[in-house]
Order: C-alpha cells, then sequence, then structure tokens
C-alpha cells in the first residue's frame, strides 16, 4: 500500500471523528449521559491520534541523512504506539472513570431521544470510515484472512484506524444499549455501565495495537514469502553455490533491509563475483520493490559456520 493510501486512509477517519466529537458533546452536556460523554472523549481521542498519525507518516517520509543513514521509516512505528497509549489512557480510562463516577451518583438522562439521534449519525459516520480503511485494507491482504493480515501488516496507520473504527462502532452499539436501558426502565446506572464497558473495549483494542506495533518497533523481518522468495532467486543466480543466510527487517511500510551472506563457486573470479552481486541485487528489488536496501556478504560456508559458532548467542 502506498503512503498516499494510508494517508486517504487517516484523513477520512480525521474528518469523521472531528465531526462526531462535536456533536456527542452537545449531547452529552443536554442530556447528562454517562456514555455519550464517553464516547464524546473517545471520538476527540481518536481525532488527536489521527492527527498524530499523520504526523507520523509526514516525519517516516523524510530522507536519509548522516544521523539517520537508513531513514526515519521506523518513526511511524514509534507514534502508532503512542497512539495505544493514547487510547489507554485517554480512552480507556477517562471512561471507566466516567463510569464509575455515575455508578456512586447516578443522575437521570433528559431528552434521551438527543442521543439516539447522534448516536445514529455517528454510526453512519463511523461506518464510512471504517469502509474507506477496509477497502484499502483490503487492497493488500489479497488472499489472507483479516486476522492473518492484520498480525503481517507492516503498515500501521491502516491497522490502527481499522482497529479505532472497529472500537468506536462497538462503542456506539454499546452506548445505545446503555442509554436505551437507563431510559425504558428508568435505571441511570445502566447508563454509568455502558460506559465502562466502553473503556474495556478500548483498554483490549490499545492492548491489540500495542502488541502489533511491538514487533515493528523492536525490528520485524519482511514475512516468509518474500524471504523464501529471495532465497529462491539467489538460489537459481549462475555463480552462487549455497546461501547461508538471509536475513530481513522492516525500516517502515514499505522499507525493507536485506542482508545475504553467500558462497560463491571457486572458479569465479573477483570481477565475475561483483557482476554477480548486481545481477542478483537488480533481479531482487525487481521482484521485490519493498527491498530497498540489500547488502550482500561473500563468504565460504565453512566460514560463516565458524563465524555463527564464535559470536555471542545473542548476536546470532
Amino acid at each position: 500500500m502506498n503512503p498516499s493510501s494510508s494517508k486517504k486512509v487517516v484523513l477520512a477517519a480525521l474528518a469523521g471523528n472531528s465531526a462526531i466529537a462535536v456533536t456527542k458533546f452537545a449531547a452529552a452536556g443536554v442530556t447528562g449521559s454517562s456514555s455519550m460523554l464517553s464516547e464524546a472523549i473517545h471520538s476527540v481521542v481518536d481525532t488527536g491520534n489521527q492527527g498524530l498519525l499523520l504526523f507520523g507518516i509526514r516525519r517516516a517520509g523524510r530522507p536519509a541523512d548522516a544521523d539517520h543513514p537508513f531513514g526515519y521509516g521506523m518513526e511511524l512505528y514509534f507514534w502508532t504506539f503512542v497512539v495505544a497509549i493514547l487510547i489507554f489512557a485517554g480512552g480507556a480510562g477517562v471512561s471507566v472513570y466516567e463510569g464509575v463516577t455515575k455508578l456512586g451518583n447516578p443522575q437521570p438522562i433528559v431528552d434521551a431521544h438527543i442521543n439516539y439521534i447522534v448516536l445514529g449519525v455517528a454510526l453512519i459516520l463511523e461506518a464510512g470510515a471504517w469502509w474507506v480503511a477496509f477497502k484499502e485494507f483490503s487492497k493488500s491482504k489479497g488472499d489472507m484472512g483479516t486476522l492473518e493480515a492484520v498480525r503481517l501488516s507492516k503498515d500501521p496507520a491502516v491497522f490502527t484506524v481499522l482497529f479505532e473504527d472497529s472500537a468506536a462502532i462497538a462503542g456506539l452499539v454499546i452506548a445505545a444499549i446503555g442509554i436505551g436501558l437507563a431510559d425504558v426502565l428508568d435505571e441511570p446506572l445502566w447508563d454509568g455501565i455502558g460506559s465502562i464497558v466502553i473503556g474495556i473495549v478500548l483498554a483490549v483494542t490499545a492492548a491489540l495495537l500495542a502488541y502489533e506495533c511491538k514487533g515493528l518497533l523492536i525490528g520485524e523481518g519482511a514475512g516468509r514469502q518474500v524471504v523464501r522468495g529471495v532465497r529462491r532467486i539467489a538460489g537459481e543466480q549462475d555463480g552462487v553455490a549455497r546461501i547461508n543466510e538471509a536475513l530481513t527487517m522492516h525500516l517502515g511500510p514499505r522499507d525493507v533491509l536485506l542482508n545475504l551472506s553467500l558462497d560463491f563457486e571457486d572458479r569465479l573470479s573477483s570481477a565475475e563475483v561483483e557482476k554477480t552481486i548486481s545481477a542478483l541485487e537488480r533481479a531482487i528489488k525487481t521482484t521485490y520493490p519493498e527491498i530497498t536496501r540489500v547488502f550482500i556478504e561473500a563468504q565460504s560456508r565453512a566460514g560463516h559456520r565458524r563465524d555463527r559458532q564464535s559470536s555471542p548467542p545473542n548476536a546470532r
């Protein structure tokens, strides 16, 4: 997925959440609903998160320099992790606190129909933003299932919006149920319970998002299909006797570093080895454009094994 697609998804979510937040706060102020106030805070947090994602996308797009020779692509992963923390603290924490406060001091909801109208409009807007994110995500997932595609995705901007919007839709449904029960049964405690459940949904969302970002932050390799493809291309290259090792790491959603250790046939001259390396690099980058940096080491099989055995365990 290209950067413009990621930005499109985030902008759609930002526009929707900004409008939703204003209407939710207005409805919460008029009706006194705890669940609606939690939903309003949720929308504010989501709006801020999308702003951070846009900031991260822009920062990650900066060119490499002397201080960061591999570029700034991983900065997007950092800001996505910050988003997960904000969802947990700003969304889940405040929602649970508001719900507990409502349980301790229940107040009746007035003009509940206003909440129903706002929740209906918000559901339409959230569903629209979710559909934009899901369509862009579907383009990149291919034949994989949705959960598998999220787990293997290297573009946190898209799956973050997908997570957020899914949690937002769930929160709207929960808020409607809580407000409806409080209205029909004339029992405001249900409104507070709804707010607490919304907080739990946000906490689970934040935990899943943080887990997905962790692997990217600490250096996640390319997918197995890409690694197998690279090994196949190297193995078919004339003059390559053995593949000692193929190491990859994502420096950004579409920026992969590849290190290859190859044992070349002894018959090759140094000039022929250089020619083979150049041809191999071209073939790899043509087949897998996301691999932007290729470093190939010429090393005998025995020498590679000897170095592996002599290196400390955490360096292997």
